[in-house]
């Protein structure tokens, strides 16, 4: 059994709240404009759906889920979250932001990712082989086949365990950012 480093027990602990941190000093740093908020639905659309779909099929500690998203990358809910986070970047038009973010990206998801994956690898059997065939984050073109009966959903989207992982506020979080950031525009041009 490997174990975790003090840093990724840290990061675990401190990502949501510096999450809202972050969220501040985003706010107070940017500079959006109306093109730069529009261009940035690019990342930001397609991040909150892949967390919402993803949160259908998961069920954290309960299970190796390999099916839906999850046969594509290990990690579905940070690849939406980091596409969210990355367009909410591009929607502040700072290259400051873009980078804190990036940097706060690699220290603390990053770590976080790994200590999960040993929590996984020492109470899932499987996890070696998934983790073989489906990359960390970054997606496969393909999905990978393993199968759905192994899974208590049958390997299907459900809107039950979608409301259980409460993803409806990412997109309430994503619009309270965006509007945020209109009232921010608004009052800068009055």
């Amino acid at each position: 059994m490997s174990e975790r480093t003090g840093w990724q027990k840290i990061a675990r602990r401190i990502r949501v709240p510096l999450g809202f941190v972050f969220a501040g000093v985003f706010l107070w740093m940017a500079h959006p404009t109306w093109k730069t908020m529009l261009v940035s639905l690019i990342l930001v659309v397609p991040g909150v759906w892949l967390r919402a779909y993803a949160a259908g099929y998961v069920r954290k500690n309960a299970e190796l889920t390999r099916t839906g998203p999850y046969a594509y990358t290990r990690n579905p809910l940070y690849l939406g979250s980091t596409m969210i986070a990355f367009g909410f970047a591009l929607a502040a038009g700072s290259l400051v932001v873009f980078v804190a973010l990036a940097v706060m990206f690699a220290a603390i998801y990053l770590p976080t990712i790994r200590s999960e994956e040993l929590y996984l690898r020492e109470h899932f059997a499987g996890f070696d082989e998934y983790a073989e065939k489906v990359p960390r984050l970054l997606p496969r073109l393909t999905a990978a086949e393993f199968p759905a009966n192994e899974n208590a959903s049958g390997g299907r989207f459900s809107a039950d365990q979608w409301r259980h992982h409460r993803e409806y506020n990412a997109l309430m979080g994503a619009g309270a950012i965006y509007l945020a950031l209109a009232v921010r525009l608004y009052l800068q041009h009055h």
